[in-house]
């Protein structure tokens, strides 16, 4: 009997791990992200607010490529002109923006992004950050989320 207790107790313990590595999103914003029915997604960088694309670039000029498109992937710039992360998807829900996006360079890495943006508001808030994936949609997002597959413990370039 002590056995099954001591199984039990690590086993409740390694799903409160599971979590661990999420450790910046408030419950409040977790469950508004996990309502995947206020969010729809979106395909094209045009779709997403200008302010809101230069959250993705730490408040520089919001380029990022169209899904599918050229772009700068590696260290090695293969075109001046190209952006130097890519767009995955988007998704909007009310005045929550999710943008999933890649970022070349000398590390290939997948960020996703979640801002607030009010209407009466021209500055979004930044919400929360993390880096993992690929995930091909929103709803691959959300099982990365609740089984602990992203990280937000540390200030990654964005």
């Amino acid at each position: 009997m002590n056995h099954i207790s001591l199984y039990l107790l690590f086993a409740v313990a390694i799903q409160s791990f599971s979590y661990a590595d999420v450790t910046k999103l408030s419950a409040e914003d977790r469950k508004t992200l996990q309502d995947a029915s206020r969010f729809h997604e979106l395909d094209s960088t045009s779709d997403l607010p200008a302010a809101i694309l230069a959250l993705c670039d730490g408040g520089g000029d919001g380029r990022l490529a169209e899904p599918g498109q050229k772009w700068n992937a590696t260290d090695v710039i293969t075109g001046p002109t190209l952006p130097g992360k890519r767009l995955i998807w988007g998704a909007v829900g009310g005045e929550y923006y999710v943008v999933h996006y890649e970022r070349g360079g000398i590390a290939h890495t997948y960020h996703i992004l979640v801002a607030k943006l009010t209407k009466d508001n021209a500055k979004p808030k930044e919400v929360w950050r993390a880096i993992g994936g690929p995930f091909k949609d929103y709803a691959a997002f959300l099982d990365a989320l609740r089984s602990g597959k992203l990280d937000d413990r540390l200030d990654y370039p964005h």
